[in-house]
């Protein structure tokens, strides 16, 4: 059976230090800030706020994004979504991202085309999509057609995740993956951002 074309984004799956399950940071959105932050997308910090990682202008991630919590500006009521929507203009309090940031972490990926055997071990960037307004999910995807021995990409592929119907050398394989290109990396990489 071939494999299913459904991306979602980052997933955690466990961690290469075995200490246990996820472990997750609180971090500041800024008030305003424009542009959606799907769960499952990776981001980095920019004048000490969390934004969307961007290949272009990132060298570095710092995790992936697991959902925001705010007070509305509207209803003043206490908000958590699982995703950032954009441009919320607060008019109390901060906007506080979730961000699963252990640079051990594992995490599960959908591969925009396929990943074969000999590609077990080299690096690989994202392919992005915007999310899901309804479920807040990422459609981000693991970019195939990066893949490479070069250290500066933002992915490691670690394995091809075990489950069924899921096959190397097809196109949409879920791989397991460690972010390579880590802020909290062992030496601690430097970060340039806009």
């Amino acid at each position: 059976m071939a494999n299913v074309d459904k991306a979602y984004g980052l997933r955690p799956l466990g961690n290469l230090s075995a200490t246990g399950g996820q472990k997750q940071y609180g971090y500041n959105i800024a008030d305003n800030q424009s542009g959606a932050i799907y769960q499952g997308d990776l981001v980095t910090l920019a004048s000490g706020y969390i934004v969307k990682f961007d290949a272009a202008s990132h060298t570095v991630a710092v995790g992936v994004f697991n959902g925001c919590y705010y007070l509305d500006p509207t209803t003043g009521k206490p908000t958590w979504k699982n995703y950032y929507p954009g441009s919320v203009n607060i008019t109390s309090g901060t906007i506080q991202a979730d961000v699963i940031d252990d640079p051990s972490q594992l995490f599960v990926i959908q591969a925009d085309e396929d990943v074969v055997q000999a590609d077990i071990g080299l690096n690989a960037d994202i392919a992005y999509t915007a999310g899901s307004t309804i479920s807040g999910l990422s459609a981000t995807e693991l970019d195939s057609s990066s893949i490479a021995n070069t250290a500066s990409k933002v992915l490691k592929i670690v394995g091809k995740y075990d489950i069924p119907d899921n096959a190397l050398g097809e196109n949409y394989t879920q791989v397991v993956v460690k972010i390579n290109a880590h802020m909290y990396g062992s030496a601690g990489v430097a970060n340039t951002a806009p």
